[in-house]
C-alpha cells in the first residue's frame, strides 16, 4: 500500500545560486531606492517601482524615445527596458495625458504613447554604478538623483510642483515632442515594411 503524504511537513526547497543572486540584487536595489531616493518599491525579484506616488511614467517605443532624447527638450530620469522607453514625469501627470494629446491635436491618432500613474509599477533598473541584471535588462539612460522629483516635467501648478517655467521642465513640451516622435517612428516602421521584398514560395 502506498504511503500517504497528506499532512506531511513541507520542506522548503533550497535556492539555487542564481536565485540567491537575484534575491541579493533585489534587496540591494530596494535598499537603494527606498533609502537613498525614498521611493516605494514592491515585489521582487525583480523589484518594482510604484508609480503615482513620487512620479508617473510616460512610456513609448524605444525608437521614438531615442529620437526624443536627441531633441532640445528637458526631461527627468529616463529608463529603457526591451523595446519600451520610460520618461519619469511629475506625479499626477498620467491623468493629464489624454487631455494634453487632445489639446495638442493628437487625439485619436494611434501613437503607442501611454502613461502609468496611481496603481502602476515598472521594473526597477539597476541603481547607478550597479551592473544591470541581463535577465531584466532594465537600465537607466538618465539616472535619478536624490530630490529629482522636484524637477520632473510637470504642468504649471500641479500639486507639489509650484507654478511657472522656473520650476522644472514643461510637461506640455515633452508630450508634444513625444507624440511627434511616436508618429514619425510609426511611419518609419510602416515604410520599412512596405520596402521589404515579397517572399514567394
Amino acid at each position: 500500500m502506498a504511503s500517504s503524504t497528506v499532512g506531511a511537513p513541507t520542506v522548503p526547497l533550497p535556492r539555487v545560486p542564481a536565485e540567491e543572486a537575484a534575491y541579493a540584487a533585489g534587496a540591494a536595489y530596494a535598499s537603494w531606492y527606498e533609502g537613498v531616493l525614498g521611493w516605494p518599491v514592491t515585489g521582487g525579484p525583480p523589484v518594482q517601482l510604484v508609480t503615482g506616488s513620487r512620479f508617473d511614467v510616460l512610456e513609448l517605443p524605444s525608437d521614438a524615445g531615442t529620437a526624443l532624447l536627441r531633441r532640445p527638450v528637458d526631461t527627468g530620469p529616463v529608463a529603457v527596458m526591451g523595446r519600451r522607453m520610460r520618461f519619469l514625469v511629475a506625479a499626477g501627470s498620467a491623468e493629464e495625458l489624454d487631455g494634453l494629446l487632445d489639446w495638442l491635436e493628437w487625439g485619436g491618432v494611434a501613437l503607442d504613447l501611454t502613461a502609468l500613474g496611481a496603481g502602476g509599477r515598472i521594473t526597477a533598473p539597476a541603481p547607478p554604478g550597479t551592473p544591470p541584471d541581463p535577465r531584466e535588462a532594465a537600465v537607466w539612460l538618465r539616472p535619478p538623483e536624490q530630490g529629482c522629483e522636484a524637477l520632473l516635467p510637470a504642468l504649471p501648478g500641479l500639486p507639489g510642483q509650484g507654478a511657472g517655467p522656473a520650476c522644472g521642465p514643461d510637461l506640455v513640451r515633452l508630450v508634444a515632442a513625444a507624440a511627434t516622435e511616436c508618429h514619425r517612428a510609426r511611419l518609419r516602421r510602416r515604410a520599412t515594411r512596405c520596402d521589404q521584398p515579397l517572399a514567394f514560395s
